[in-house]
């Protein structure tokens, strides 16, 4: 589906697959403006992406900055939130709960008070896709506190679609992807992780962040496709039997 005359807006586009999805929806001929918390990281992510791009500073976090955003936007045909955050891993016996409560905060809230604040604005059968994670429904040891806050998400995605029908809504839920999101793990360890996961992964690898952006733009623009999550893990959630 072409996307001439359309307007997406990726919430924490900047980098990742927010990036990756601004990048497919921008090739389609969108109007696409993404959002994120560093001005310059904002505009490399926006020189990057290409086409008819624009950017706007703003913390998801914020509901005032969410409010004002929305106030101007004019209407948006499809919304991707794609805010990344890391609080809540660890081991459950070690959890410190105030960080699983940051957790909350920096992802399940403001998805939340994003889509509300941005529902006046969504075209009545545009789209929403939630980018949660593959956590929520595996058993991934120390990804508990991850499970409960995209657990939660994933959760909300199947009475949303009927609540707001006809606006779609779904979720798109990555396995492990190489993006930035894994900068702060020492590149040794990093590779030690990758490779022990791609060994036991039907696919053989870690997932590319162009491949998460081309099932949002998918879901996204797929007009039968509501109420799902979409599980994009190379087949690591499969069951093997052992």
């Amino acid at each position: 589906m072409n996307l001439t005359g359309q307007r997406v807006v990726v919430m924490g586009g900047s980098s990742g697959i927010g990036e990756a999805a601004a990048k497919r929806f921008a090739v389609d001929g969108a109007e696409v403006v993404v959002t994120g918390r560093d001005q310059a990281r904002l505009d490399a992510a926006v020189e990057r992406i290409g086409g008819k791009t624009t950017g706007y500073r703003l913390d998801g976090a914020d509901s005032a900055q969410v409010a004002a955003f929305f106030a101007g936007a004019g209407t948006v045909d499809h919304l991707v939130l794609a805010l990344s955050g890391s609080a809540g891993s660890g081991a459950f016996a070690e959890l410190d709960l105030d960080h699983l409560a940051a957790g909350f905060d920096g992802k399940f809230w403001p998805y939340l008070r994003i889509l509300q604040a941005a529902l006046p604005t969504l075209r009545r059968d545009g789209s929403v896709t939630m980018v949660t994670a593959a956590s929520a429904r595996a058993a991934y040891a120390g990804s508990s506190g991850l499970a409960a806050i995209n657990g939660a998400l994933q959760a909300m995605v199947p009475p949303l679609a009927v609540e707001l029908a006809p606006l779609r809504v779904n979720a798109v839920s990555p396995g492990v992807v190489d993006t930035p999101w894994w900068d702060r793990v020492p590149e040794a360890a990093r590779t030690e992780f990758f490779e022990g996961l791609a060994a036991t992964t039907p696919v053989g690898r870690v997932g590319h962040a162009d491949e998460i952006g081309d099932a949002i733009r998918m879901v996204a623009g797929n007009g039968f496709i509501s109420g799902v999550v979409l599980d994009v893990t190379g087949g690591a959630n499969l069951a093997t039997g052992r």
